[in-house]
């Protein structure tokens, strides 16, 4: 069985078809959303979703979350005396969903379709299927979120020549894509986004208005009690779905603060970040070369798109209102598993070719010819630019310089600056030309772009045939077979904490946290019915255990609001 996968970077989620729907799957907590979050502590124990969240509340010095920003970089987080890549603490969330879903089914999984956002550029989907073969998949594909979006929303079964555009804002970047589906053959025309922009942002903007209502230095205050303010913030924001004000009850240094916003407020604060959306939309619409008209339904995808302003801001942007049919955590894990049973050839799913779209334009670096005689290097040369169908290909024929010039090299480039300079930097190729005045000798430049999201780049000389390409996998951070080996045993040494006791621990660490906060007697209360629970604990009773869990979080509940 191949399992779909959205590896989010708030929440993420796993699910299968079950032969006759795609449906997701609850973790051992019973919720169908794990928190992409991971704490590590002394012992080396590894805890993933709720329980890491509960546990950055106490330890947030061992705690790592929003990593998925920094996929395919260099970045290293430092949890306790141990340092992860980016990848290596998405393992940690991809092999506890794994966990989860083969307890759940019954069966080994071995394959997975993974998901990114569409903006995610080469190196960070190498850095996903990297992040899934550490946790033990064979990852199958890397889908595009608007794609499996849009086939969970059952376009693929429509009309021909529907137009429709994906807006996709999930917990930290955002996606817009426009895509058309024609036979049975669903092509994304353009995609735009930003990934450094989601709710976690909105979730900021909250706690820059508490921290300036209440005249606080944000800077003066210790990490747990910035993550308890941003605990609040998240519940505060949430309130704004049902009401349009909401209170943000914060405790800091033993004493109470109280903030109550109103929905309209915290919308004139959310304007940056609103109008930050526009550009990408504007920029797909004009990559695609359609008209908003054209477009013939807008769904909403991600956690984030369930703020009251956002979904305000798009009716009002569009001039209608989105499609919001599927709950918008679930919508992309469910067109995952429905691309994993395409790739089982499922007799219940419809066949179709899907087709996807190079991100970011791809060129080299040239010299330019200013005038008599003049020559200016550090100029740009887009050979395949963004948003062109793949797999493509395209060539490029270029010219010596200089006179006597003896080689040629050709920087492979990524990005949408017309300088060099400030675009990415992939690799390089030299080849020898003979020599000659300028422009006498001359090469072929064919950049090739597929669906895997590889890069080949062929370099050849006319007058000698001589060539030479390479592959480009990603940008950084590459690691070989071997070098993956040893780090796979390096985390093996990493132990998962165990699935049967997540509820258990859980509820042990909120009620240590609780202990933290409170002070008296009810500290003193929290002590004791933590003692009596650990007790029966020990006892290993698995009926005594739920009766003794029930009771301590409907405790935990009660007076949870009394110790704000």
């Amino acid at each position: 069985m191949i399992v779909g996968i959205d590896l989010g970077t708030t929440n993420s989620l796993i699910a299968y078809f079950d032969g006759e729907k795609a449906q997701v799957i609850p973790n051992q907590l019973g919720d169908y959303l794990t928190p992409s979050v991971v704490s590590v502590d002394d012992e080396g124990v590894v805890y993933v979703g709720k329980t890491a969240k509960e546990r950055k509340l106490i330890h947030p010095e061992q705690t790592a979350e929003i990593f998925k920003r920094s996929m395919g970089t260099s970045r290293e987080f430092k949890l306790g005396e141990r340092i992860f890549s980016a990848e290596e603490l998405s393992s940690f969330v991809l092999k506890s969903l794994k966990e989860n879903a083969e307890i759940f089914l019954d069966c080994e999984l071995k394959e997975a379709v993974i998901s990114v956002p569409a903006y995610f550029n080469d190196s960070q989907r190498k850095a996903t299927k990297r992040a899934g073969e550490l946790a033990g998949f064979v990852v199958e594909r890397i889908v595009s979120e608007p794609t499996a979006a849009a086939i969970s929303y059952g376009l693929n079964n429509r009309e021909a020549d529907t137009k429709f555009l994906v807006f996709d804002l999930g917990g930290g970047t955002f996606d817009v894509s426009i895509l058309e589906l024609y036979q049975n053959i669903m092509e994304v025309r353009a995609v735009a986004g930003d990934n450094f922009l989601g709710g976690e942002d909105f979730t900021q903007v909250l706690m820059q208005m508490f921290f300036r209502e209440k005249n606080i230095d944000e800077d003066s205050l210790d990490e747990k009690t910035k993550a308890h303010i941003y605990k609040q913030a998240e519940l505060t924001k949430m309130d704004f779905s049902d009401n349009k004000t909401a209170v943000m009850k914060c405790k800091i240094n033993d004493e109470v603060y109280e903030y109550e916003i109103s929905i309209d407020d915290y919308e004139k604060s959310c304007q940056i970040l609103l109008n930050k959306i526009k550009k990408p939309i504007e920029r797909s619409l004009k990559d695609a070369n359609i008209k908003l008209n054209d477009i013939e339904e807008i769904i909403l995808v991600g956690g984030a798109t369930k703020l009251p302003i956002v979904r305000r801001f798009v009716s009002r942007l569009f001039g209608r209102l989105p499609n919001t049919s599927i709950n918008p955590d679930e919508v992309v894990a469910i067109g995952a598993a429905i691309q994993a049973a395409m790739k089982e050839r499922n007799e219940a799913v419809r066949e179709m070719v899907l087709t996807d779209v190079c991100p970011f334009t791809l060129g080299t670096s040239i010299v330019v010819s200013r005038g008599n005689g003049n020559f200016e290097s550090g100029h740009y040369l887009p050979i395949i630019e963004r948003n062109s169908v793949i797999p493509v290909s395209r060539t490029e024929r270029l010219y010596t310089a200089a006179d006597n010039q003896n080689a040629i090299c050709v920087k492979i480039l990524q990005g949408e600056s017309r300088f060099a300079r400030n675009n990415v930097f992939l690799g390089e190729l030299q080849l020898p030309v003979p020599i000659g005045p300028a422009g006498k000798e001359c090469v072929d430049v064919t950049f090739t772009y597929d669906i895997n999201s590889i890069l080949e780049v062929e370099v050849k000389v006319i007058s000698t045939k001589v060539s030479k390409s390479v592959i480009i996998k990603n940008d950084e951070n590459t690691l070989s077979d071997e070098e993956i080996k040893e780090r796979l045993e390096a985390l093996a040494e990493l132990k998962i904490h165990p699935r049967e006791q997540e509820a258990n621990k859980l509820l042990l660490l909120r009620g240590d946290r609780m202990y933290e906060e409170a002070t008296g007697d009810v500290r003193m209360l929290i002590e004791k019915k933590m003692t009596a629970f650990e007790t029966v604990l020990d006892k290993q009773n698995k009926d005594e255990i739920s009766n003794a869990r029930a009771d301590l979080k409907i405790f935990l509940d009660s007076i949870e609001e009394d110790i704000l």
